[in-house]
Parts: C-alpha cells; sequence; structure tokens
C-alpha cells in the first residue's frame, strides 16, 4: 500500500467534515464518497442557497449541518478540511485544533501527498498569468501539468492519477498559505504589497502567510523573488536553497533580467543568455514582461529557450485579466476583473496608451486606494464607481495633487448593469472601457470570476 492509498484507507476510520462546499471541495467529496469514506458538509447557508450541490452530494450519502451555528459542530469531527475562504484563525476553528481536531485543508492534503514536482506562486498580482504561463511552458516542453491551487481546479481529487514524471503547478492565495507547513520545490513570489487587510489585520500576517512558501523548502529547492519590490526582496536571507532573482529594472547576479536594448535574459555564473524580446511578448504591459521575467527565473533549466518563446509570441492571456471582451462602434471593451488590488489596477492603467474609461469599486478589503489615485488622474477619463468602496476610491481621486475635475470625470452607479449603460452611453468612437474594480467582489458576486462572466455577458448584450 503506498502513501495515497493509506491516506485514503486512514480516512474511512474517521469522522470527516468539510466546511463548504466550493472549487477547492466539491470534487473532492464525491472522490471520498466513491472510495466509502463517510462525509458531513458543515455550511452558514440554508439548503436553497445551493440547491444544486446540496442535493447531487445528498444523492451520494453526505451528510449536512447547515445553519448559522454551523462551526459549533467541529469537536464531533476527527479531521475538517477547511475552505480557503474560512480565515485558519477563526476562534471557533482555533478551538477544535486545541481539542485535538485536525484542521486541514485540499491543498496541505495534495502537498503532503503529490508524487511529482511543485511550481508554486503567489504574490499580491500576477500570480494567475504567471501561473498559467509556468503551466502553459511546461506542457509545450512536453510535460504532463496539473494546474490548479486558487486557479483552475482542486489537486487532490486528481492525485491518484499524477505521475512522478509530471509537474503540478499551483497558485496559492494568503488564505491558502496561512496553515502550509510544507513548500514547493519551485516557489516564485511576484511581489508583496497591502492586501487582504480585511482578514489578516495586519501587514505582518499576510506578509508571514507569502513567507510560508518558502519557509519549508530543502536545500535542493529554488526560491525566486522580486528585486523590483521591497516585500520580496527583504525574503532573501530565509531562502534555503537556490535563490534566483528577477527584475526589469537592473541585471542580476543570477536570474532573469530586462536588457536596455528590450531582450529578456537569463544570467548565471556571468553568463548572459538572451531569451525573448519584450515586443515579441503577445500579452501586453510591462507588468506582464515582470511575469515573464518571474516565469523565466522559475523554469530555467527544466524547458528550452524555444518553448519560452513560443507561449510569449501565442500565450492571450489569462481569463479576467485585461481581456478583450469586444468592439462595439469604435469602442474596446477589456475584462480585468482579476484587478482585486490599486496595484493590480495601476498594471492595468499602464497597459494603454491613452486616457481610458475605468469601471471599478467592490468589496472593503481595508486596503488605501491612495497608491492609484495619481495614476487614475492620469490616466483615467472618466470613472465610473459602484459598490461600498465608491466613495472611499472617489475620496482618494479627488485628494490626489494631480487631481483636475476637468480632466477626469466620476459618476456613481448603482449596479454592473447601470454602470455598463453609463460607459457605453458616455463612450465615443476610440474609447476603451474596462472594468479594473481595486476590490474583490464579495459586495455583489461570491467571486471575481463570477463578476466578470456577468460584465462580459452584459458588454455582448449591448446593441
Amino acid at each position: 500500500m503506498n502513501k495515497i492509498q493509506r491516506f485514503f484507507e486512514e480516512l474511512r476510520e474517521k469522522r470527516v467534515a468539510f466546511i463548504g462546499t466550493g472549487v477547492s471541495h466539491t470534487e473532492l467529496i464525491g472522490v471520498l464518497r466513491e472510495k466509502g469514506i463517510g462525509v458531513t458538509v458543515l455550511d452558514r447557508r440554508s439548503a436553497d442557497k445551493f440547491q444544486e450541490t446540496y442535493d447531487s452530494l445528498t444523492a451520494k450519502g453526505v451528510q449536512f449541518i447547515l445553519g448559522d451555528d454551523y462551526l459549533d459542530h467541529l469537536t464531533e469531527f476527527d479531521i475538517v478540511f477547511r475552505t480557503p475562504g474560512m480565515y485558519f484563525n477563526n476562534e471557533a476553528i482555533t478551538r477544535a485544533r486545541e481539542a485535538g481536531v485536525v484542521i486541514t485543508s485540499e491543498m496541505e492534503s495534495f502537498f503532503d501527498l503529490c508524487p511529482c514536482k511543485i511550481y508554486g506562486v503567489t504574490g499580491s498580482d500576477g500570480k494567475s498569468t504567471s501561473t498559467t504561463l509556468i503551466a502553459e511552458i511546461l506542457a509545450t516542453h512536453g510535460v504532463t501539468v496539473h494546474k490548479g491551487g486558487n486557479i483552475g481546479r482542486a489537486l487532490l481529487p486528481l492525485i491518484e492519477e499524477i505521475g512522478e514524471d509530471d509537474a503540478a503547478v499551483v497558485e496559492l492565495s494568503s488564505f491558502q498559505l496561512i496553515s502550509m507547513r510544507k513548500s514547493p520545490d519551485v516557489a516564485l513570489i511576484t511581489n508583496i504589497t497591502p492586501n487582504h487587510l480585511d482578514v489578516h489585520g495586519t501587514m505582518e500576517e499576510y506578509t508571514q502567510c507569502k513567507i510560508n512558501l518558502i519557509a519549508h523548502q530543502n536545500a535542493f529547492s529554488r526560491t525566486v523573488l522580486n528585486l523590483d519590490n521591497d516585500g520580496t526582496k527583504a525574503l532573501a536571507p530565509l531562502v534555503r536553497g537556490k535563490l534566483n532573482w528577477f527584475s526589469r529594472r537592473e541585471t542580476v547576479a543570477r536570474g532573469a533580467f530586462l536588457r536596455e536594448d528590450g531582450m529578456l535574459c537569463y544570467t548565471e555564473n556571468g553568463v548572459v543568455t538572451p531569451v525573448v524580446h519584450k515586443d515579441d511578448i503577445r500579452i501586453p504591459g510591462m507588468h506582464n514582461v515582470e511575469n515573464f521575467l518571474g516565469v523565466i527565473a522559475a523554469l530555467w533549466g527544466d524547458v528550452d529557450i524555444a518553448d519560452i518563446v513560443k507561449v510569449a509570441k501565442e500565450f492571450g492571456g489569462v481569463e479576467h485579466r485585461i481581456e478583450f471582451v469586444r468592439e462595439l462602434g469604435g469602442v474596446k471593451w477589456y475584462n480585468d476583473s482579476i484587478a482585486t488590488s490599486p496595484t493590480r489596477v495601476l498594471a492595468g492603467l499602464r497597459s494603454f496608451d491613452q486616457k481610458i474609461i475605468v469601471l471599478a469599486g467592490g468589496y472593503d478589503k481595508k486596503i488605501p486606494f491612495e497608491p492609484m489615485a495619481e495614476t487614475v488622474c492620469d490616466r483615467v477619463k472618466l470613472l465610473i464607481l459602484m459598490g461600498v468602496t465608491a466613495e472611499k476610491i472617489e475620496k482618494a481621486v479627488t485628494s490626489a495633487a494631480n487631481y483636475d475635475p476637468a480632466k477626469i470625470r466620476i459618476l456613481h452607479a448603482s449596479s454592473m448593469e447601470e454602470a455598463v449603460e453609463i460607459a457605453h452611453r458616455e463612450a465615443k468612437a476610440g474609447d476603451i472601457v474596462t472594468l479594473s474594480p481595486a476590490c474583490a467582489s464579495f459586495d455583489w458576486y461570491p467571486n471575481f470570476e463570477v463578476r466578470g462572466q456577468h460584465f462580459k455577458r452584459l458588454v455582448k448584450e449591448l446593441v
């Protein structure tokens, strides 16, 4: 019996619960039931709020504890799988851990059992694109790739299908990393800037979550850090294995950098190897040059240069990341719903060489909007605000030193539908409209994907 078989066999003798369903749990619950493992789902929602999933899982023999007191039952179980959306330091979860309940997650268990090399990516911005690029380049090289984590699908349900020569490429959020005690073979941290402070409370806790990506690596591992970002630069003393840097501003001793002539290069032991020119990268924006630099530093030696160049020239981008939706009446519409922080908005704004129309606002993660305010004033002609952060964003923009009401108009909308209608009415031929919220979606939507899909549907319905 191998380690994976033993894991499932031991679960048969345990009382197993899952907090919530969603991407990270529904498929895994189905796998456990197929193996004869008893499962109970704990969820605050009533059954009618997720009726299709509830009916499907009930038919498989899953039990449910629903309602506001759902966390009061944690100590009735031996093992509880925490959804990433459930804060690890929640009081009820802490009490359950102290009482001896095993609190784990789909991703923690996957890391413990995965038989192949793992590439892990985190950061405040750029992690989805970087994760996807790593997966695309490895696949181009001929590797069987399993992409998941905070992007794509849960990977633990696939664990029995993964071979030793495959590669797992995993995007990890701070909510997943907070409880991780195992790190990937190759770890890329794109940057660290304020984010999710509504949950973590302090920048220190948020940063420590990111550190967990590299904290448990061994001497044979590889860490890739952004030399241009103070938050990641400060982590160098913590690196256990090989450290590769990436930078678009200066030459690095080992890693990837942007040369003055526009070539993305890799350097090691004094040898500089040109890889691809920035103008050959299909996805726009200097932030994507940075993403490619990080990816090159992460993959060097595992793939051929030709694999990197092919993906650079052909990869069209991640859904919801400056995604072209349509052109109507000479107006181009873009979906940047993944821009859930001010720094992501800045990257999006700098991808266009003209002043644009921006739809912004959403859930309040308790992070400041001042860092993006001056750039918004410079690069936005019409700002359409919605959601609970609308007034907070407006205050940051109107307080900027370069704010000029004659150069940027600010309007408010009570819904996504109204925001799209306003943009459609105000835009003229040659304009660019982008959904670039600078906020999470939780006030109106379950996640940024659903928000982006709603926006795209509304835009495609315009006549």
